[in-house]
């Protein structure tokens, strides 16, 4: 490998058991808080002391990018969505930004490569202002089907844009990051990474992402397929293997986790792209996965799957959602900061001179 990953730092394992061993004076019985106090002894970890203080500020990246497989009919829309979505997401207009609103979560969308002719103008809403950032590798990936979508050097430029966004988060005095994204085409994209690191059959985990029909599916499917047997890629270059399938958007939030870990903030992760994501990430540095969070399970056909090979804890959620975006991701920012609250707000039996079991 040429490049060098950031380092990791390591999960604070004294730290969460610390959290636990206060989670089991609070004024409840063990463990019925159910998995809030898993969360809030977990956050504890990734922060690396006890004790801790209740994340305040969240920051939801979506990563933005275009995918030359597109031209394959794998989507039910055609790729200059990609272009006016970000508009939308610029303008407060979207699914995602409805709900970081409700969840007090900030937004930054970021262009890594977006389609020539993706420019919309953005108008002012009076909403919460949303970040922008544009930092183009290249202009949409090539055709999977026939080669690689990215060279090397662009898979490295793109994680690099996403390490550099956390880093800056960081900066501002982010507490949680969360990472969503925009790419039409990206689920053809995600399902390939998947199989290229498993060697499963495309038509197993292959969904329906934008709403394609049963002929649309068969047709990603042996699309994927071809082009795994075109490139023959191996499952233990991690970097070639997304550089072979993967995308611009992928790749960035692969680095936005790797750079989340690096400076001691959980990243939490949204559905089956995000989940490519870090599969990319956690192949890439295993140090990363501590400090991953799944937030819900996608209605995509191969999440499961997924969430099995990124094993730890499994998602906090199943809604049936497959948006992507980072919707998924943002419900849970309320969630952690509740499960924190509770381990250091609470009394304990000591302090409110409640009899413990006898």
């Amino acid at each position: 490998m040429s490049w060098v990953l950031p380092v990791i730092a390591d999960f604070d394992s004294d730290a969460a058991e610390a959290a636990l061993a206060h989670q089991r004076q609070l004024t409840k019985p063990a463990g019925s808080l159910g998995r809030l106090e898993e969360l809030a002894t977990w956050y504890a970890g990734v922060r690396g002391g006890f004790p801790v203080a209740v994340p305040a500020r969240a920051e939801l990246f979506v990563f933005a990018a275009d995918h030359g497989v597109v031209s394959e009919a794998v989507s039910a829309y055609p790729s200059e969505v990609t272009g006016a979505m970000v508009a939308n997401f610029r303008n407060g207009g979207a699914a995602v930004n409805v709900l970081a609103r409700q969840c007090g979560v900030e937004v930054t969308v970021v262009d890594v490569g977006v389609g020539i002719g993706a420019s919309v103008e953005v108008v002012s809403t009076g909403a919460t202002p949303v970040r922008y950032v544009e930092a183009v590798v290249r202009r949409g990936t090539r055709n999977l089907r026939h080669q690689a979508a990215l060279s090397r050097t662009e898979a490295e430029q793109a994680i690099a844009v996403g390490v550099r966004m956390a880093s800056e988060a960081v900066e501002r005095g982010a507490d949680i990051l969360v990472g969503g994204e925009m790419g039409i085409g990206n689920t053809t994209a995600a399902a390939a990474l998947l199989c290229a690191f498993t060697g499963d059959d495309p038509a197993d985990v292959v969904g329906r992402g934008t709403g394609i029909d049963d002929a649309a599916c068969v047709r990603k499917a042996a699309v994927i397929r071809e082009g795994l047997a075109t490139q023959n890629l191996n499952p233990r270059d991690p970097l070639g293997v997304l550089a072979g399938v993967g995308g611009l958007e992928i790749a960035a939030l692969a680095g936005l986790m790797l750079g989340g870990a690096a400076r001691r903030r959980p990243v939490i992760v949204d559905g089956f792209i995000a989940g490519a994501a870090a599969l990319v990430a956690t192949r890439l540095a295993p140090g990363a996965r501590p400090f991953l969070l799944l937030s819900h399970l996608s209605a995509e056909r191969g999440a499961r799957r997924m969430c099995g090979l990124l094993g730890g804890a499994a998602p906090l959620l199943e809604f049936e959602m497959r948006l992507g975006e980072g919707t998924g991701a943002v419900l849970v920012v309320p969630l952690l900061r509740a499960a924190v609250a509770l381990q250091s707000q609470m009394a304990t039996f000591a302090s409110a001179a409640v009899p413990q079991r006898g």
